[in-house]
C-alpha cells in the first residue's frame, strides 16, 4: 500500500471514496506520524486521536451503507489553536487561555467536520496570532522540518500559522487551518514549502475565532497542493450571519473551475516591491516566476502600487489598536487564568493576571496599540494610518484596471533560524511583501516555487481582485506545474 501520509488531501478523499483504503487506516496512520514528530517539532498543543478515528469511523460506515460522502470524507486535519472546538481545549497558545474548553464550535471547523474531516489535534501558533516565527507560543517554538543544507541548525516555519505549516510540510497532517492576519498563512508556507491561499475578507467566517485584528483576521487552508487547497476552501467558505462581517455570496466551484491557462489574462509586477537589498535568490525565482505565467499564456504589465511603501508602518498602528481593543476582554474575571494575590483589589487582579498570561509580544503591541488610540495621539496615529490604508486599497483598485492578477514574492527571505532575528523591528520586516494584500482585504496565495542555495523552499504570491479567488488558484495552479516542486524535509525526527 501507498504510505498514506505521503498523500494529498485530495488523494485521501478520492481514496477513501473509491475503496482504495479506509478512513479509519489513513486517520491510524497520520495519528501514528503526530505521536513520532511531536516531540521534536512541537508543532502540536494538543492531540486529539480519539476524535480522529471516531471521525474516519463515521466515514467508513457512511461508505459501506451507500451515504454519499462530503467533500472531505476521510481525511484527518489539524486546526490552529485559534480556532473553538468544543470541549477541546483552545488556548491560541497563551498561558491566560490555557484549559479552556469552549462549548461551543467554530463555524469553520464546523463546516469542516459537517464535509467528513476529522480532527488530528490543535496546532501550535505565535501566541494570540502575534508573530512570523512561532517562537511567542506559551507552550514552546515550533520547530521546522526543514534544515540547512549541512547544518543542522533548527529553523521558523514562519508564524503565526507555523505549527500549521510543519505539520503539512513534515507530512503529519495533510492539510490544515491557518489565519492570515498579515502573512500568517502566505508566510509560513513560503517557509515551508506548501501552498496555502487568504481568501478576501469575509469569505470564511470569523464566529469562533480567537481575534487579534478583527479588520484584518481571515481564516484559509494551508495544504500540499493548489488543488487541495481550492478543495479546502470550499468547505470553509461561506455566509455565517453570526458574523457581521461574512460575505453574503454563493461559494464558488473553484476545485471544478481550475484551469492554469492563463491566455487572455495579465499579470501586474509591481515596481515597489523591487526593494534595495533583496535577497538574490528570492529576486530570482520572482523573475523566473514571470517567465512561467508569461508561459501559461499571461501579459505581464509593470504596475505601480506607490502607497505600498507605508504599509508596514500602517499594519503595525491598525493590527496593535485592534489587538488593544479584543485583548482587554481577558480579565481573570469570566474565563482562563486568574491570578489574584493576597488582599488584591479588581485592578491588582487585573495586572496580575495579564502579566502572568500574556507574554512579551502580547504585551509589546497591546502596549503600542493603547498608545495609538490614546486621546493624545488618537488623530497623529490611528487616523492617519485608516487613511493610509485606504490608500493602499485604492492602489489594488487602479491597479486591477490595467491587470488580473499580481505576482510578488512571499517573503524577502527563505526562513531563518530561530533565535536568530531578536529586534522586533527585523521580524516586521519579514512581513512587507504580504501586508498590502491584508490591508486591501485580498484573495492572496503563496504556491511553493523553488529551492535556495541552501536548499530551503522559496514561495511566490499571487494577490487579486476582491472576490476572485479562482483567479489567484489558477495562476497559482500555472506556477505549480511549472516550478514541479516536488521537494520535502528530509526525515531527522
Amino acid at each position: 500500500m501507498t504510505n498514506l501520509t505521503d498523500l494529498t488531501l485530495t488523494g485521501i478523499r478520492d481514496g477513501v471514496a473509491g475503496g482504495d483504503f479506509t478512513a479509519t487506516e489513513v486517520a491510524t496512520a497520520f495519528n501514528t506520524a503526530v505521536t513520532e514528530a511531536q516531540e521534536a517539532l512541537n508543532a502540536f498543543i494538543v492531540t486529539t486521536p480519539e476524535a480522529a478515528l471516531a471521525a474516519a469511523a463515521k466515514v467508513d460506515a457512511d461508505r459501506a451503507a451507500g451515504k454519499p460522502l462530503g467533500k472531505l470524507a476521510g481525511v484527518p486535519i489539524g486546526m490552529k489553536d485559534l480556532f473553538a472546538t468544543k470541549g477541546v481545549q483552545t488556548s491560541a497558545a497563551s498561558k491566560i487561555l490555557e484549559g479552556f474548553k469552549p462549548q461551543y464550535e467554530s463555524t469553520v471547523s464546523q463546516k469542516l467536520w459537517d464535509a467528513g474531516a476529522g480532527l488530528l489535534g490543535k496546532l501550535n501558533l505565535d501566541q494570540f496570532a502575534m508573530g512570523s516565527s512561532n517562537e511567542s507560543s506559551a507552550f514552546g517554538r515550533v520547530v521546522s522540518p526543514w534544515r540547512r543544507k549541512g547544518d543542522s541548525a533548527a529553523l521558523a516555519p514562519g508564524g503565526s500559522s507555523g505549527g500549521s505549516s510543519a505539520a503539512v510540510a513534515a507530512r503529519i497532517v495533510p492539510a490544515a487551518t491557518g489565519t492570515d492576519t498579515g502573512g500568517s498563512i502566505r508566510q509560513p508556507a513560503a517557509f515551508t514549502g506548501i501552498s496555502g491561499i487568504k481568501p478576501t475578507y469575509g469569505r470564511c467566517s470569523r464566529w469562533g475565532i480567537v481575534a487579534f485584528a478583527s479588520s484584518l483576521d481571515q481564516a484559509g487552508p494551508m495544504a500540499h497542493t493548489v488543488r487541495d487547497c481550492a478543495v479546502m476552501l470550499e468547505a470553509m467558505a461561506g455566509f455565517d450571519p453570526k458574523d457581521a462581517t461574512s460575505l453574503d455570496m454563493a461559494v464558488p466551484e473553484w476545485d471544478k473551475l481550475l484551469s492554469s491557462d492563463l491566455k487572455g489574462k495579465k499579470v501586474g509586477i509591481p515596481r515597489e516591491y523591487r526593494l534595495d537589498g533583496l535577497n538574490d535568490e528570492v529576486a530570482k525565482n520572482w523573475e523566473q516566476g514571470i517567465a512561467w505565467l508569461k508561459d501559461a499564456g499571461a501579459e505581464v504589465v509593470d504596475i505601480s502600487l506607490p502607497h505600498s511603501k507605508y504599509a508596514l508602518a500602517t499594519y503595525y498602528i491598525i493590527a496593535p489598536a485592534e489587538a488593544s481593543s479584543n485583548l482587554a476582554r481577558y480579565d481573570g474575571v469570566r474565563y482562563g487564568l486568574r491570578e489574584l494575590p493576597d488582599g488584591a483589589n479588581l485592578q491588582e487582579m487585573y495586572a496580575a493576571t495579564r502579566a502572568a498570561g500574556f507574554g512579551d509580544e502580547v504585551k509589546r503591541r497591546i502596549l503600542i496599540g493603547t498608545y495609538v488610540l490614546s486621546a493624545g495621539f488618537y488623530d497623529a496615529y490611528y487616523t492617519q494610518a485608516q487613511k493610509v490604508r485606504t490608500l493602499i486599497a485604492k492602489d489594488f483598485e487602479e491597479a486591477f484596471k490595467q491587470v488580473d492578477v499580481i505576482l510578488a514574492p512571499t517573503a524577502p527571505t527563505p526562513a531563518f533560524a530561530l533565535g536568530e532575528k531578536s529586534n522586533p523591528l527585523d521580524m516586521y520586516l519579514g512581513d512587507v511583501f504580504s501586508v498590502p494584500a491584508s490591508l486591501a482585504g485580498l484573495p492572496a496565495m503563496s504556491v511553493p516555487s523553488g529551492l535556495s542555495s541552501e536548499g530551503l523552499p522559496l514561495g511566490l504570491q499571487i494577490i487579486g481582485r476582491p472576490f476572485d479567488e479562482q483567479g489567484v488558484l489558477n495562476a497559482g495552479l500555472a506556477i505549480e506545474q511549472r516550478a514541479q516542486f516536488s521537494a520535502k524535509p528530509e526525515k531527522w525526527w
